[in-house]
């Protein structure tokens, strides 16, 4: 597989000659309901499909204990990433405007698949403020290909159960949040305030850097090495989830990128936690 960040250099040195597709794909969404496809009409790379992380990356009318963003099942997402021009031998290289916040579910859910996917380190900013062309306007037409729908491994999901117990042993399990939403200080569009009992604060925004891109690995390694994510607890590594399954796929891409195990990736995160009245809620640190 591809690594899972990239920059720009790597798609000014893609190996056309080895027959193999590339597909950019802008995944803007906003948590405040500003409107992504606006964004991406307003200027995105040059040849960018944009993806609809309400409709294609997530599935609709779910209990609420199953989060805001749900994994849709295999064929709708198979059939979704074919309607893209994305197809099983397709390499993808995702990119938004928030430091990867929202490209990374594209890059999470793919590279479990086994897909060749990446994020775009810096996203359109870096994009643009290293000299490279934006488009606005019209959109690319993609020619649908074939997806073959295949489940969602196990083995990088956790569940409810699994992420508490996982807590409960001493793992590793990172809430993405900001620290004010971990406390119970806001509890902005969640059910109730709090967090897993036992989960580590690990704010995606903590690994970027000012320019939007990654923090240096050796400055990753630190921070996931003070959080205890670099070690596994029997045998299980580390749990990562944030309000809906979206933001926390930056810390699954960067522990990656450092050559970390990727954590599982409880889907339903905190709102699907928050949401069942039988599940408690740890506040403060």
């Amino acid at each position: 597989m591809i690594a899972p960040v990239v920059d720009a250099s790597f798609l000014a040195a893609h190996p056309r000659q080895v027959g193999r597709p590339l597909v950019l794909a802008d995944v803007r969404w906003y948590l405040d309901g500003r409107d992504g496809h606006a964004a991406y009409r307003a200027g995105h790379l040059p040849g960018a499909v944009w993806v609809d992380l309400e409709h294609q990356l997530a599935a609709r009318d779910r209990p609420a204990t199953e989060g805001r963003h749900p994994f849709p099942d295999q064929h709708a997402f198979a059939q979704a990433m074919g309607a893209l021009g994305i197809g099983d031998d397709t390499i993808v290289v995702a990119y938004d405007d928030a430091g990867g916040v929202t490209a990374g579910r594209l890059v999470v859910m793919l590279r479990m698949l086994g897909r060749d996917a990446a994020l775009l380190d810096g996203g359109l900013a870096a994009w643009a403020a290293d000299g490279h062309p934006v488009h606005a306007g019209a959109e690319p037409d993609p020619v649908p290909t074939e997806f073959t729908a295949t489940p969602w491994p196990a083995d990088r999901l956790a569940d409810a159960d699994e992420t508490l117990a996982h807590a409960a042993r001493g793992g590793a399990v990172l809430d993405a949040r900001a620290h004010e939403r971990f406390t119970g200080e806001l509890a902005l569009i969640d059910p109730r305030p709090g967090h897993v009992p036992g989960a580590r604060n690990a704010p995606w925004a903590s690994v970027i850097g000012s320019d939007g891109r990654l923090l240096a690995a050796d400055r990753l390694r630190d921070h996931y090495a003070s959080l205890g994510a670099d070690t596994a607890v029997d045998g299980h590594t580390t749990v990562a989830y944030c309000g809906s399954g979206v933001s926390a796929c930056v810390n699954v891409l960067a522990m990656e990128h450092i050559g970390l195990i990727p954590p599982r990736l409880y889907v339903a995160s905190w709102s699907g936690w928050s949401a069942d009245p039988e599940r408690p809620a740890e506040q403060g640190g």
